[in-house]
């Protein structure tokens, strides 16, 4: 049949939709905050006590221009000093709090154009974050290779035209199928010969005008999967009604003076409607995932098992940096259902081995749980159709009735299928699948359904299948660099006729050289009394041969807990004497003497084991006053799960610190093991690894003039596929100022998937007390005071897991409840503080530029730790930088991207990278550097220790989203947050 499409004059409108967020209220009590009152608790360990040192006068600043931010009325020179750090607060605690809530969000949003020093504004409400103060020069200088790809743009006029297809379709594909069609028929009679590019829902966008102002067209298309349609003489066709009409024109000049660091707000919608040009020819040739694209012609695909598979890919991201334009491309590999007949699947998922057999309600719950979503197709005698699983029968085919389309004949779905199409089910016990809706099933059986390819497996992996896709993926940097051109010669986009011809878009096809710096390691300290007093790391690792923990915890109380049935007998005695060995030999003062027995328990009865444990040793302990079990040591069962149990008994219920052993690397006996082990139990019993030398000797700048406190926060969200939940937030505080190696943390939870931390400061009213604070800013600040004597000046805040598009919004919000914790605690008080955003989920790699040479790369191949990029590739005017703090195991190491959102203290590019850098080396669980800043670091593993405490109170069902009510966490014990419990 012949399709056509039929030009009408029309016009369309649109709505945005608005999200709301859910507030959550708790309070934490406090003891005083007061000039010279509260604090006390210990001074630093081995170095004596300090007495606080009163806060300077605070002194308003003399610009309403936020520090650190460029000022509507003055230069660069009207940054305040240091010494005006500090801005004046209301006559009351809560008048002040009010008023720092106004301040902070006046500093953080800037109303209207401003122009200063030649930097415009053009957005009436835009967040702008501090310049790059300079760059860094601190360093050996080296040059690598990014996967960053310059991009050349013709200069043209750019014109964006709203779409509307009529009647609605949520699916890209389709919606890009009616678009191409119609650009088929008329291009050249209507369109004026212009080729547009589409981004799947309500936008087009053309290098220059279309000869309309709007236009209505009719899009006829055959559709795909009807009864005999291979065979038919006359298809089924689909109408759609497709309304254009102009919206705006965009030049290209916003984006040069942008990236020329003449205009201060990225041109979004430019860079935007650039990014969808370069992914119009992937998007109709690929499945298409966020950013990335997958298909079986990129890349052979893999087994992962239970059926799943995976499929090798790209990401691409168009980005604005120092160069010009910038396009990130990185080779990737993501999970797929297999394209296989449900049963088999059934089969492979659950390891079922008898489908014959009738399923249990149990097992029919999972199955419905695992199917639901997923699309099928079913397929017999010449029929094919796809539907998308809404559930399963609660009856097997040979029950499960229906009413025929007389509405008075009931069958089985196994009588239709026989009596209908000759088909006789051979999986009679298994329910049908169920499609349609509750009031109009439509009923499937699942040997006659396959899976549709091409559907993303949104759920989590398991161990196996996760330890499957890193082996499969896992490339050392040569070969993934390599992968990485092969990816871009095969999309081959310079010869694309859209991206080249129509809209003059050149991407060059080999990596960016980038300028580089490698930052030379800290001298790290530990005890006097050990061989090795100091140590000078060597690409990114040291041990701990002839050194002594700089400060070494004490274990008086502790006893043993084996739930291990395939270790011998002896094993638990013997592994608990090596490591306590091992403790002391490191610096540790570790009774040898468990408290009570060390004993074995079963392991289907963790709960009742870890009471009795703690009900013993607190009857050992009744005659001595505020003596408690220290540590318990745990070898684990043998089978996996039950140590989210154990943590949250003995953390939240008990108030019990844990050690806990996998039986496997308890019973070699590795003096590596036990050594690692002990790094652990010495940070748990309040000791700590190892500080660096020039904090301890006070010789780090921004950072040991002053009493400073560092934060670092991150929010976990439910695992892909679950729709319920609560988000969990975590902030960990350093309290060994100056060293700042030991970091309080704690946890929150909140609305399902909500990225802004909403416990960071919090107030209610009391019946009693009347106006109460609360948050988890204000008790880490209490705690600081009470663990060093003093009030932090300072405060540096690590924050990880925003994306870009949040930075404003988390900025704005997590900034004012800092502001509004410290003005809750004090009249006037109000630290300097600097908020850098910490991304680790990004797609920027770097290579060696030569892979041969040894002394340019670590013996994994990767580029050599401390390097430290802020050019090139970097934001055109904003203080961002990469940071590879850490040496590589295996694989391509992927850089870390600190982007600094708010700057009070004033620190230069080679101050704030070398901190940075530095602090990478005082992670107590290993003698590495880390990848990412501990504090950062911390946070994440605290917000995953939460995690655990929840397990298994959420629902299975349960599909309102971020709607659902959530239970708060259970309360952490008070000793147990005395102490790096989450390490």
């Amino acid at each position: 049949a012949k399709q056509q499409c039929l030009a009408v004059v029309a016009a369309r409108g649109g709505g945005r939709r608005s999200e709301a967020r859910r507030h959550q209220d708790s309070s934490t009590p406090s003891p005083s905050f007061q000039r010279g009152g509260g604090g006390g608790g210990r001074g630093r360990g081995g170095r004596g006590g300090s007495t606080p040192a009163p806060f300077p006068t605070p002194v308003r600043a003399p610009t309403s221009a936020a520090p650190g931010y460029v000022s509507a009325t003055a230069g660069p020179s009207a940054r305040p000093t240091p010494q005006a750090a500090y801005t004046a607060s209301a006559a009351s605690s809560s008048s002040s709090v009010g008023e720092l809530s106004q301040e902070t969000a006046k500093k953080l949003t800037l109303g209207g154009t401003i122009t200063t020093g030649g930097l415009v504004s053009v957005s009436s409400k835009a967040m702008v974050p501090p310049r790059r103060p300079d760059y860094g020069k601190t360093g050996k200088k080296c040059v690598i290779r990014a996967n960053h790809f310059v991009v050349e743009v013709s200069d043209r006029d750019l014109f964006h035209y709203d779409v509307a297809i009529t009647p609605e379709v949520t699916s890209k594909k389709v919606n890009r199928e009616v678009i191409s069609q119609l650009v088929r028929c008329s291009r050249e009679s209507h369109l004026g010969n212009r080729m547009p590019a589409y981004d799947g829902r309500k936008s087009l966008y053309t290098a220059g005008a279309l000869p309309f102002e709007a236009k209505e067209f009719v899009v006829k298309l055959a559709e795909k999967g009807d009864p005999a349609s291979s065979s038919s003489s006359v298809k089924k066709e689909r109408q759609f009604k497709v309304a254009i009409k102009y919206a705006s024109k965009v030049d290209m000049y916003h984006l040069k003076e942008f990236l020329s660091g003449r205009q201060a707000d990225a041109p979004q919608e430019t860079i935007q409607i650039l990014d969808i040009v370069l992914r119009a020819s992937p998007s109709e040739k690929y499945i298409t995932v966020g950013r990335s694209f997958f298909s079986p012609d990129l890349g052979p695909k893999g087994d992962l098992g239970d059926g799943i598979e995976y499929w090798r890919g790209y990401y691409q991201s168009l980005r604005p940096t120092q160069m010009g334009l910038s396009f990130n491309i990185d080779v990737s590999a993501r999970s797929f259902y297999e394209p296989i007949l449900v049963t088999e699947f059934v089969a492979k998922y659950f390891n079922f081995r008898d489908l014959s057999r009738p399923l249990s309600d149990q097992e029919r719950v999972k199955v419905k749980k695992a199917l639901r979503g997923i699309k099928v197709q079913i397929t017999y005698s010449d029929y094919t159709k796809s539907y998308k699983i809404a559930g399963i029968s609660n009856l097997p085919v040979n029950k499960t009735m229906f009413t025929l389309d007389d509405k008075k004949t009931k069958v089985s779905v196994y009588q239709y299928f026989w009596e209908r199409y000759n088909i006789g089910l051979k999986y009679t016990s298994l329910p049908p699948l169920q499609a349609g809706t509750d009031a109009k099933p439509i009923y499937l059986p699942m040997e006659l359904c396959q899976i549709a390819g091409g559907q993303r497996y949104t759920k989590k992996l398991n161990e196996r299948q996760v330890t499957a896709l890193l082996r499969a993926t896992c490339q050392r940097p040569s070969a993934r660099e390599n992968n990485i051109k092969k990816m871009v010669r095969q999309n081959d986009y310079s010869r694309n006729a859209l991206v080249r011809n129509e809209f003059g878009i050149q991407v060059k096809e080999e990596l960016t050289l980038v300028d580089a710096r490698v930052l030379p390691p800290p001298m790290l300290k530990y005890h006097d009394t050990g061989r090795e007093a100091r140590v000078d790391p060597r690409f990114g690792q040291w041990n701990m041969i002839d050194k002594k923990m700089v400060n070494g915890g004490r274990i008086d109380y502790w006893t043993c807990l084996n739930f291990s049935t395939r270790v011998h007998r002896e094993l638990p005695s013997e592994f608990c004497w090596q490591l306590m060995d091992m403790c002391n030999n490191k610096g540790m003062e570790f009774n040898p003497e468990p408290i009570i027995p060390i004993r074995s328990a079963d392991s289907r009865q963790i709960e009742k084991a870890l009471h009795d444990v703690h009900k013993q040793c607190t009857a050992e302990l009744a005659n001595q006053k505020g003596k408690q079990l220290q540590l318990l040591i745990i070898i684990l069962p043998d089978v996996t799960g039950s140590y989210e149990k154990i943590k949250r008994v003995c953390e939240t219920e008990l108030g019990i610190v844990s050690q806990c052993c996998q039986p496997q690397q308890a019973k070699k006996l590795s003096k590596q093991y036990l050594e690692n082990v002990a790094l652990k139990i010495n940070v748990k019993a309040g000791g700590r690894n190892t500080v660096l030398n020039d904090a301890f000797h006070r010789r780090i700048p921004l950072l040991t003039d002053v009493p400073t406190i560092v934060f670092g926060a991150d929010v976990t969200h439910p695992q892909a596929g679950e729709d319920a939940g609560p988000s969990i937030a975590a902030v960990v505080g350093s309290m060994d100022w100056p060293e700042v190696t030991k970091y309080r943390g704690l946890v929150s939870a909140q609305a399902h998937r909500e990225e802004i931390i909403e416990d960071l400061y919090k107030k209610y009213q009391d019946p009693k007390k009347g106006l109460v604070h609360g948050g988890m800013i204000r008790e880490l600040l209490i705690a600081f005071k009470r663990s060093t004597g003093q009030k932090p000046f300072r405060i540096i805040f690590y924050r990880d897991g925003v994306s870009e598009g949040q930075f404003s919004q988390v900025l704005l919000h997590e900034m004012q409840a800092i502001r509004q914790a410290c003005g809750s605690l004090e009249e006037g008080y109000c630290p300097r503080v600097t908020f850098v955003v910490v991304q680790k989920r990004h797609h920027t790699r770097f290579f060696p530029a030569d892979h041969s040479r040894r002394d340019q790369t670590d013996k994994s191949g990767n580029i050599l730790p401390g390097t430290v990029v802020d050019t090139t590739i970097c934001h055109p005017t904003e203080f961002d930088f990469y940071l590879n703090s850490h040496a590589g195991i295996q694989g391509t190491s992927r850089p870390t991207h600190y982007h600094v959102l708010f700057d009070e203290n004033n620190f230069s590019s080679d101050g704030l990278q070398t901190l940075t850098n530095n602090l990478c080396y005082t992670y107590a669980r290993c003698t590495r550097s880390v990848s990412i800043v501990p504090p950062a670091y911390y946070a994440h593993l605290a917000a995953f220790r939460a995690r655990y405490y929840i397990e298994g109170e959420t629902s299975d069902a349960g599909s309102s989203g971020g709607t659902a009510e959530f239970r708060p966490l259970p309360v952490i014990k008070e000793n147990v947050k005395d102490v790096m419990f989450y390490c």
